[in-house]
C-alpha cells in the first residue's frame, strides 16, 4: 500500500465527516498502521465545571476516530472502517486544553482491526488522560456482501 491513501483519510475525515467538524477533529499525524489527531478546547467540552474537566464523551470521541484512522492507513480509499468496539479507561481529568490522542493499529484482517489509542495533553506528553482498545470493521471495496 503506498502514501495515496493518507491524502484522501485527511480529507474524508476533515469534510466528509459533519461531526468531526463540528468538535474541530483535526489529523496531526499519518503513517502505515498509527494516526495522531487533536481535539482543540472549547467550553461545551467541559463535563464537570467543579473540578473541572473534560467531558468523558469528547474524549472517548477522540479516541474512537482517532482509532478508524489508523486503521484506515492500512486500508485502501474505497474501503470503510465503523466501529463495533471500544473500551475506554479514564485514567485522569482531562484539563481544559487541546487534546492528542495516538492510535497504534495491532492487527489488521481481512474485515477487522484492532488499535490501542492513548489521549494525553501536548503541555504533558508523559501524563494519559485515557487509553482505549477498539475493533473497528473493515469492508473492502471488492467485498460481495
Amino acid at each position: 500500500m503506498d502514501d495515496a491513501i493518507y491524502p484522501y483519510v485527511r480529507k474524508f475525515f476533515a469534510e466528509e465527516i459533519p461531526f468531526n467538524r463540528y468538535v474541530g477533529l483535526e489529523i496531526l499525524k499519518l503513517e502505515k498502521g498509527t494516526a495522531t489527531v487533536k481535539l482543540p478546547f472549547r467550553p461545551e467540552l467541559v463535563g464537570d465545571p467543579f473540578r473541572p474537566a473534560l467531558h468523558g464523551g469528547a474524549i472517548a470521541t477522540l479516541l474512537d476516530t482517532t482509532g478508524g484512522a489508523a486503521v484506515w492507513t492500512e486500508l485502501t480509499p474505497t474501503d470503510r472502517v465503523s466501529t463495533v468496539d471500544i473500551r475506554v479507561d479514564y485514567l485522569r481529568p482531562g484539563r481544559l486544553e487541546e487534546l492528542h490522542a495516538e492510535g497504534c493499529v495491532r492487527r489488521v484482517g481481512n474485515r477487522m482491526g484492532v488499535v490501542a489509542i492513548r489521549a494525553y495533553h501536548p503541555s504533558h506528553p508523559d501524563e494519559t488522560i485515557a487509553e482505549a482498545m477498539a475493533v473497528y470493521n473493515i469492508r473492502r471495496e471488492n467485498d460481495a456482501r
